[in-house]
């Protein structure tokens, strides 16, 4: 089960991986719900070309079912609306997650992102780390969120943990889970031939995010770029220090 913290983000970071996974997997968008009536566009969904919050839920929604059907990956938004309409990276909020996460059966695995440079997918971390340490039947993993976290120079090499633990600019997030735990890389997927055509296929399902995301992120869909590395790493909590 992968935590994506928005429609778009797990496919964005894990595509090429979702596939090898043993199933069945499920893509969780924690912002998933639709807007407040009295909404106006935020200036994402502006950027995108949205003018009523509404359509841009409603076709972000569309693009997500694509995409996981795509992948073979089964999908449940939950009803956390997008961060600018009212949850936001406020993790007490969070109220659904929680209660998804509490419901689980024994066994499943989690995936959940390290947060790098956004609000949201830090708030998504925090919320769902704090629950899962009082679920010891599940087992949490930790994803590299893409683009954020693969435009380090090192990110395709085996040197990408130690560049995150040292890097001001797009470590911060995984050296702040690494001052809690003992983090271990378990999958490092280069994403190439038929897994990034499906990958690629499976990213420009979400058309009407892209030309932001390049505005931020570059030509993050290069074969050279950020998305082609996937990254999950084991997590163990490390042991409280004395007072």
């Amino acid at each position: 089960m992968v935590l994506s913290p928005h429609f778009d983000d797990a496919v964005l970071s894990l595509a090429g991986l979702l596939p090898r996974l043993p199933g069945p997997v499920t893509v969780v968008t924690v912002y998933g719900g639709p807007p407040p009536p009295q909404a106006t566009a935020s200036w994402w969904d502006s950027a995108c070309g949205f003018a009523d919050p509404a359509e841009a839920h409603t076709a972000r929604d569309a693009e997500d079912t694509r995409a996981c059907a795509l992948l073979g990956a089964a999908r449940v938004p939950l009803a956390h609306p997008d961060g600018p309409y009212g949850d936001g990276p406020d993790v007490t909020r969070l109220g659904q997650l929680t209660a998804y996460l509490a419901a689980l059966p024994s066994g499943t695995t989690v995936l959940v992102p390290v947060g790098t440079n956004q609000p949201d997918h830090r708030a998504v971390r925090e919320r769902a780390l704090a629950d899962l340490a009082d679920l010891p039947s599940l087992t949490t993993l930790l994803y590299a969120d893409l683009p954020y976290t693969g435009h380090l120079p090192e990110w395709a090499t085996t040197d990408a943990e130690a560049a995150l633990a040292r890097s001001e600019k797009w470590g911060t997030a995984f050296q702040e889970v690494q001052g809690r735990f003992d983090i271990a890389p378990l999958h490092r997927l280069h994403v190439t031939g038929a897994d990034w055509s499906r990958k690629r296929e499976a990213v420009l399902c979400y058309g009407s995010q892209l030309a932001p995301v390049a505005l931020d992120h570059g030509p993050f869909l290069a074969t050279s770029g950020p998305l082609t590395t996937e990254r999950v790493w084991s997590l163990t909590p490390k042991p409280a220090t004395a007072p």
